[in-house]
């Protein structure tokens, strides 16, 4: 059973939740949903993992979670500050943050830059900041994979993708496998997220400097991060479908000189919509992670 929830944090921030499992269960588990999507995404794999308590937040901009007007209050480290504050009120540290997609973009500086909060991160096909701001430099391929997301910083991107029952918005799961799981009843879900609004989703891309440049001048040219920002020392499992049109495999390469422990698992034939393909697969992975024995911490 999934349960309903909206959670306010301390900063004025509230985020629309769905959980499953005991609140008193022994494990506690995070899990981050990505662009265009929505908390809901995660119900088939938290129906599947047993002896956990899951919670699914959806992000700022999304749903009936709070979404500031301005494009700088979706900034990664706001974005951080929301998931570090509901780990928080559930209780730190969490046994496992699973992240895909924007999720993962908080995910992998949270785990940066607050450790001690999570025991393990789980990153489903997002990728690490270092290597996509290198290949967004240097990689004409990665550039344009990664050309939509000048499409989605227009102002008038949001009417542009409503337009006609988001005639473009479909083809962002379609033209990358999406046919066979985006059956009816979710496509209702995805009508029923989006009439919410587009725009706190579409700020996400506003606000970072992280995408294709268009000009000398873009701040990608400049942008570095720093070591300390971005090195990832909580024990990190990376589950990457390689048939991700969008983020090709490229982006894993290099990525243990950022992450350590780090531990890598293709999966072959699958896109960027993993979650849906595979949601047995992504739960068992999981509670694969819980069995680990827990580091003192």
């Amino acid at each position: 059973m999934i349960e309903l929830f909206d959670q306010v944090l301390p900063h004025g921030i509230t985020l629309s939740c769905r959980a499953s499992g005991a609140r008193d269960a022994p494990c506690r588990v995070l899990l981050l949903h990505g662009f265009p999507e929505g908390a809901f995404i995660w119900d088939p794999v938290m129906r599947h993992v047993g002896g956990a308590r899951c919670v699914a937040p959806n992000l700022r901009g999304y749903e009936r979670s709070s979404a500031p007007v301005e494009v700088e209050a979706y900034r990664t480290k706001h974005l951080v500050n929301d998931i570090a504050s509901l780990i928080d009120t559930l209780g730190e540290p969490i046994d496992l943050l699973v992240a895909h997609d924007w999720g993962g973009a908080a995910a992998w500086i949270l785990a940066a830059q607050r450790p001690r909060s999570i025991r393990q991160l789980l990153i489903i096909n997002s990728p690490h900041p270092a290597m996509f701001l290198r290949e967004l430099r240097d990689n004409p391929v990665q550039q344009a994979a990664s050309a939509y997301m000048n499409f989605l910083c227009r102002p008038d991107a949001a009417a542009l993708l409503a337009a006609d029952d988001y005639a473009r918005l479909w083809p962002f799961f379609t033209s990358m496998g999406g046919a066979a799981w985006l059956t009816d009843a979710l496509r209702a879900q995805y009508r029923a997220l989006w009439q919410h609004g587009l725009e706190g989703a579409l700020n996400y891309y506003r606000a970072s400097p992280l995408r294709p440049a268009l000009t000398v001048a873009d701040a990608i040219h400049s942008l570095h991060f720093a070591p300390e920002f971005v090195t990832v020392h909580v024990p990190t499992t990376v589950l990457w479908g390689d048939a991700d049109h969008a983020l090709p495999l490229s982006l894993l390469e290099g990525l243990e000189d950022y992450v350590d422990p780090l531990e890598v698992q293709g999966v072959a034939g699958a896109s960027h919509w993993i979650v849906h393909e595979q949601p047995t697969l992504v739960a068992s992975t999981i509670e694969r992670l819980l069995r680990r024995p827990r580091t003192g911490l």
